[in-house]
């Protein structure tokens, strides 16, 4: 029986006609849209706290396309709720190797690595604001790793640039910094939290 199906698919790979390039250009763009169609299906599974049905919506993705970076960072999300350290860093480190400027995995990879490896965090969260100069949540990461690490002027920097960015942070900055960062009047209130 075995050998029989082996042959069929042996028949059905082999007899397919020979693809236009026309069908082809039409083939990928029918993957790439069922592949956005999942991750928008994942989302919706981790809106509803369905982690491990989520996480087989994004596997599909990654059959579907490989290098589909959010469909990475969502796994490395969940690997990293669930406590799977190693899985989620492997997952964000993918989606970086496909985006190296994409800041949301720049930043959960940071967080993930802040007490385990503090100084490959603050790389990371350098990139993220690099990549991201109104991640505000980012700056403000930032000037705590820096602050452990003694590094008190780059911490204060920062932080200002956490509170400029984002006023409503300034609670969040060590007491200690709070009056060199306090932010001005005219400090803009728009601001992303990452």
């Amino acid at each position: 029986m075995a050998m029989v199906a082996v042959g069929v698919t042996a028949w059905v790979v082999l007899s397919r006609p020979a693809a236009n390039p026309e069908s082809e250009g039409k083939s990928a763009a029918q993957t790439v849209a069922k592949a956005q169609a999942l991750v928008q299906a994942g989302l919706m599974q981790s809106q509803y706290e369905d982690f491990s049905g989520a996480a087989r919506t994004f596997k599909r993705v990654l059959e579907l396309d490989p290098e589909n970076k959010l469909a990475w960072f969502n796994l490395g999300v969940i690997a990293q709720r669930d406590g799977r350290t190693a899985d989620a860093r492997e997952a964000y480190d993918r989606a970086l190797g496909i985006d190296p400027k994409f800041t949301s995995a720049l930043f959960n990879e940071a967080v993930l690595l802040e007490s385990s490896d503090p100084d490959r965090a603050v790389t990371l969260l350098k990139r993220a604001v690099a990549a991201d100069p109104k991640a505000s949540t980012a700056y403000l990461r930032l000037g705590q790793a820096l602050a452990k690490k003694g590094r008190d002027d780059d911490a204060e920097d920062a932080f200002r640039r956490a509170v400029a960015t984002d006023p409503e942070l300034h609670s969040l900055v060590p007491e200690s910094f709070q009056d060199s960062v306090s932010p001005s009047p005219s400090t803009s209130q728009a601001g992303t939290t990452r």
